[in-house]
């Protein structure tokens, strides 16, 4: 069984405002907006959507194969994937460039504004796929080079294998058209509330009628968990799962794909995959930066079973 996560791979600079955004923003003044915010700390992380939910796999007892591009500055990243032991086979090296590069500021409300140089991320992975087996991989493309994003749902569904869209931060540059082809014929789409709301602007479809274009369409609700809709008419809201403290929202939408992959990987149907990733974004939530938690798979089972009950045989080694 393997997994392929498709999407970026970036190093965060995390940076904190101390106080509210919308106190600084003038709302009738956004045509000519001109705001600098004085934060008050800044970490650099490894980040990228690809490396996050691969990251939150490997703790879950995956090893999925990256499929992005990297610069010349990666060996760092490169060392820390290794010894989590993933493969490095799916990532091109492109050493006249620098890897990508996200700038996030975070105020005390959770609301963030980023800034983000593709770098590498400009250039398609170029991986071949030389062992894909379409009886027991799964895929999920997330963020990362919209040439990868455009070409590889028509590939998956080629092969057989089911696929999970999650367009993220790429929707401003994805068309209406290349939208709905990669949504057509997914095992599901994946999205927060607020890109639902942009995809059925960019498509002009309603939410009922992407629902019909894919088996599951599944909306993370931030605090209220998340909304998982069946294209067999079911609907399941899953709860968030408490985590110990919040200090960085940043990477858990990739955590809860990390988690949800885990649960579909062992034969999970959607609603109860969900759980898993409600699971696996609370441990995130409580470090700043996408790939600083850790845990046991005690920790996840003990967490798990304190909101939804017994975890599924055979899911956690």
């Amino acid at each position: 069984m393997s997994i392929y996560v498709s999407g970026s791979l970036a190093f965060d600079r995390i940076m904190t405002f101390p106080g509210s955004f919308q106190d600084h923003i003038l709302m009738d003044k956004l045509h000519m907006i001109n705001v600098s915010f004085m934060v008050d700390g800044m970490d650099e992380r490894r980040g990228g959507c690809a490396g996050n939910i691969a990251y939150s796999l490997a703790l879950l007892g995956e090893k999925p194969t990256i499929v992005a591009a990297a610069g010349r500055d990666f060996g760092p990243y490169a060392i820390v994937l290794e010894n989590m032991g993933l493969p490095l086979e799916g990532i091109r090296r492109a050493e006249e460039i620098f890897t990508a590069l996200c700038y996030i500021t975070t105020d005390l409300n959770s609301n963030q504004i980023t800034g983000f140089y593709p770098g590498a991320m400009s250039l398609p992975a170029d991986y071949s796929f030389p062992a894909i087996d379409a009886d027991k991989d799964i895929a999920i493309i997330s963020p990362g080079n919209v040439e990868d994003m455009r070409r590889l749902p028509g590939f998956y569904r080629e092969k057989g294998v089911p696929y999970i869209f999650d367009p993220g931060q790429q929707l401003p540059v994805l068309t209406g058209n290349d939208l709905l082809a990669a949504i057509e014929g997914s095992f599901a789409c994946i999205t927060n509330d607020y890109e639902l709301n942009m995809i059925c602007k960019a498509t002009g479809k309603s939410e009922d009628e992407l629902v019909g274009r894919t088996l599951w369409l599944v909306t993370t609700l931030g605090a209220d968990g998340a909304l998982v809709r069946g294209a067999d008419g079911t609907e399941t809201r899953i709860p968030s799962v408490p985590p110990r403290q919040v200090l960085d929202p940043t990477g858990a939408g990739d955590a809860h794909r990390a988690g949800l992959l885990k649960g579909l990987l062992h034969g999970l149907a959607m609603p109860e995959a969900a759980k898993l990733g409600s699971v696996s974004a609370s441990f995130c939530l409580e470090k700043m930066g996408t790939q600083e938690h850790e845990y046991s798979p005690e920790v996840f089972r003990q967490r798990y079973e304190a909101v939804f009950g017994p975890l599924p045989e055979g899911i956690l080694a």
